[in-house]
């Protein structure tokens, strides 16, 4: 009598070592690749800070110029006075009014644009910007501060602290 042996059926599929090194290439690829996105989204802020202090800075020369050498909110104190002198409309000796009732301005449509790093849009008035520790926790009211601006001289700067991409601190920019 012949003996047969009948093999069983292999089972498709993959093995335990087989999955384990799928998954240990998996982390390194993510290990990898993760750092690389964060950098671009710092490296994105940072873009949308300098255009927004350019932007800023214009505009603040534009009303010195049409306001026969003043810096908006000039010898004041009080935020409001900054945001109203480039969100309204303003008569040549900075008196505001609502849009479209005086003859210069709006010189922002809006709102003024909120610190990509910190959110806020409230401005903190200062005597000296470059000596001003950015302090991402001060409020304004109840606005966080995304600006340092100094209505002397014109200067503004975001509230922000760490290093841009160039080694320079970002509240040089």
């Amino acid at each position: 009598m012949i003996k047969t042996t009948r093999k069983q059926p292999r089972r498709a599929g993959f093995t335990l070592v087989e999955v384990l090194i799928v998954v240990v290439i998996l982390g390194i690829l993510a290990a990898t690749v993760l750092p690389q996105f964060t950098s671009s989204n710092d490296d994105a802020r940072e873009s949308v800070l300098v255009q927004d202090l350019q932007t800023l800075r214009s505009q603040i020369q534009l009303y010195k110029f049409q306001h026969d050498g003043k810096f908006p909110a000039d010898s004041s104190t009080d935020p409001d006075d900054f945001r109203d002198s480039l969100l309204l409309s303003s008569d040549k000796d900075g008196t505001t009014g609502a849009v479209g009732t005086k003859p210069l301005g709006p010189y922002l449509i809006g709102s003024l644009p909120p610190n990509p790093f910190t959110g806020g849009r409230g401005v903190m008035i200062v005597t000296d910007v470059a000596g001003t520790t950015p302090d991402e926790t001060a409020k304004d009211g109840t606005e966080t501060v995304g600006w340092i601006y100094n209505p002397a001289t014109g200067q503004i700067k975001g509230n922000n602290s760490g290093t841009a991409a160039n080694g320079t601190s970002l509240d040089a920019l």
